[in-house]
């Protein structure tokens, strides 16, 4: 038996669609329920972010979840494999006709992805003030609260909308499968074969 924690949405929906393909058989989760058992799996309905912390604390052997936020967790677990979903980059965004300006001695940032715009900065050995924000994250620097915002960005039409542009790119990301160290140890077998089925449907 392998617990798997998967994003709500539209992830969860193509990751279970690879496991129909790989298994042949049909994997729904139905109405609200946040727990679906079938063919030897326990499925886990949980919100994104907190995906790594079910694989993490064991609660889950695997899990499938964004690499930026793996990067902005930081924990220790397995990066499986790029499950080739949901591909988008962490990049910055400005208002419109501006550009990134490295060489001021000190910018200021409005993020959710704190670590990874704090390490992008660390290695350009710049100064930079980062402001933490959980949403409408585009208004930040039209209000003047930041010089710019980094962000996930699909198509960047959100951002088009508000009045700003897509700046440079720190990073892609894509969903990937990753495992709990210990569950990658004591099912070994369980997981390289899962591992294994998933990817010929890739």
């Amino acid at each position: 038996m392998l617990t798997i924690a998967l994003p709500k949405g539209r992830i969860a929906e193509e990751t279970l669609d690879k496991f129909e393909k790989a298994f042949g058989e049909k994997f729904v989760f139905e109405d609200r329920k946040l727990i679906l058992k079938k063919s030897g799996f326990t499925f886990l309905n949980v919100r994104n972010q907190d995906v790594p912390t079910y694989v993490m604390h064991g609660a889950a052997d695997l899990g499938v979840v964004g690499l930026d936020v793996l990067e902005e967790k930081e924990y220790d677990l397995i990066k499986l494999l790029d499950l080739e979903l949901g591909k988008c980059k962490v990049a910055f965004g400005l208002r419109r006709g501006e550009k990134l300006n490295f060489d001021k001695s000190k910018i200021t940032i409005a993020t959710k992805h704190e670590k990874i715009a704090k390490k992008f900065f660390e290695q350009k050995a710049m100064a930079v003030e980062i402001i933490k924000l959980y949403g409408s994250i585009e208004l930040a620097p039209l209000v003047g609260l930041c010089d710019c915002i980094v962000d996930i960005v699909e198509t960047g039409e959100t951002m088009k909308q508000n009045g700003l542009e897509v700046g440079p790119t720190i990073m892609e990301s894509s969903a990937h499968l990753i495992a709990n160290k210990n569950s990658f140890y004591a099912k070994k077998d369980l997981i390289l074969d899962l591992k294994e089925k998933i990817e010929v449907h890739l």
